[in-house]
């Protein structure tokens, strides 16, 4: 199983969001943690990969060696492909 550390950035952007929201996050994450490869897509053009949950995003980095998913990003799938 994976264990999943938060980069600041995305605890910032993630105590932002309203408290059902964030939860929604959490729940996919711990969903996730068996099998993450299965549950995300890479992103085109990079190392990391993408979580959906609903219209929000999150930018993983997914260490297979270490067991560790690195959230580095999230928000609004409008904003975080810039």
């Amino acid at each position: 199983m994976y264990s999943i550390d938060f980069t600041k950035t995305a605890e910032k952007q993630l105590d932002k969001f309203q408290t059902n929201l964030q939860k929604r996050f959490i729940s996919v994450l711990e969903r996730i943690k068996v099998r993450p490869f299965h549950f995300v897509k890479r992103k085109e053009g990079s190392s990391y990969f993408i979580m959906r949950v609903g219209e929000y995003r999150a930018i993983l980095n997914i260490k297979a060696d270490k067991n560790i998913i690195y959230v580095m990003e999230v928000g609004h799938r409008k904003n975080i492909y810039d």
